[in-house]
């Protein structure tokens, strides 16, 4: 008989949108119940872009999510990155890696770069300081398809950067292809990839099942069914190269279900209990706890959490609607939980 429990050390979510303001209060406490540490992205308006506003934004989180719970901040790269600011925030253990928005990307990335060799110098510096890169792989070029903007972004973009900064640490963000997938397997030790709950579990199928779903669109949009499993293969292998990274990107349901829907899925609730369905069902749980504590904790060079976090085989219903906004997997009964 299965075990009913599964006890894991303290995980941590190695990207999540926490927002700022009201939403920041509202969505908080749910990454702080389920994670030890976040890295929190830097995509506020204005974008995070210096040592003092990383400070005043890490302050905030830490008032909103409440005691025990460490955000880790992120500095967004703009044309302009000043090596010199990034330098000194990673020193003072203010930014822990820096953040590459393409312009246009995805969510108030509109100050984001537009071209790569204009952030060299601050990479240059970055790979000198042994600091991390985190990137949203899409081009966005509008006559790339929406679905080949991943694949496209690595043949353009990524492969030069690694070829070029061949030392530099790498995250790829919350891929969703199969090409990516294989890019970070094959690449060395120091290139990396969080892997979303939503990418585990839909296909673009979702977006269009009986209409246009809003709450099922993010960015990088969901993929074929292939990239999925391809996806999925890698997340559940065991590979210290893949690590969980919610994405949770929370917007209120009144901006999800607008003429111009925002792109973004509040999976921050029930994560864990998403992820351990889908190790479930691969039969890897046990490869959930270095997935979900370790590897990501390792790229980054900082020490395991303490203690642990048990979930139970027990169902939970996910409600339709939490502080204003829709949760992944509402109305859906998942059969896992945290207990307690």
């Amino acid at each position: 008989m299965a075990s009913q429990t599964l006890t894991i050390r303290r995980p941590d979510d190695w990207h999540v949108h926490l927002r700022d303001g009201e939403m920041l209060r509202r969505v908080a406490r749910y990454t702080a119940r389920q994670f030890c540490r976040a890295i929190v992205m830097p995509n506020l308006v204005p974008p995070v872009t210096s040592v003092d506003a990383a400070a005043a934004y890490r302050d905030r989180i830490r008032e909103a999510a409440g005691e025990g719970f460490e955000p880790l901040m992120t500095c967004y790269l703009t044309d302009e990155a000043d090596p010199a600011e990034i330098a000194r925030g990673f020193e003072e253990r203010i930014w822990i890696a820096a953040k590459l928005y393409p312009a246009g990307a995805t969510t108030n990335s509109a100050s984001g770069v537009t071209e790569i060799k204009r952030i060299y110098p601050a990479l240059e510096r970055m790979q000198s300081i042994g600091m991390v890169l985190c990137v949203h792989g899409e081009v966005t070029d509008p006559e790339i398809d929406v679905f080949d903007r991943e694949a496209v972004f690595i043949d353009r973009v990524l492969s030069g950067v690694v070829h070029d900064f061949p030392d530099l640490k790498v995250v790829f963000e919350h891929i969703t292809t199969s090409e990516a997938a294989q890019f970070v397997q094959g690449a060395g030790d120091n290139i990396a990839a969080t892997v979303t709950p939503q990418h585990l579990i839909i296909n673009r199928n979702a977006i269009f099942a009986g209409g246009l779903r809003p709450h099922a669109y993010c960015l990088p949009v969901a993929k074929r069914e292939k990239h999925r499993l391809a996806v999925r293969a890698a997340a559940t292998s065991g590979s210290p190269k893949f690590f969980l990274g919610t994405d949770s990107a929370p917007h209120s349901r009144e901006a999800k279900e607008s003429a111009c829907g925002c792109a973004g899925i509040f999976n921050a609730p029930f994560a864990l209990e998403s992820y351990a369905q889908v190790f479930e069902e691969e039969d890897a749980l046990d490869r959930f706890e270095g997935f979900a504590s370790e590897h990501g904790a390792r790229f980054y060079g900082l020490p395991l959490n303490a203690g642990t976090t048990t979930l139970e085989r027990n169902q939970v219903i996910v409600p339709d609607e939490m502080e204003g906004l829709v949760p992944f997997h509402a109305g859906e009964t998942l059969r896992w939980r945290i207990a307690g």
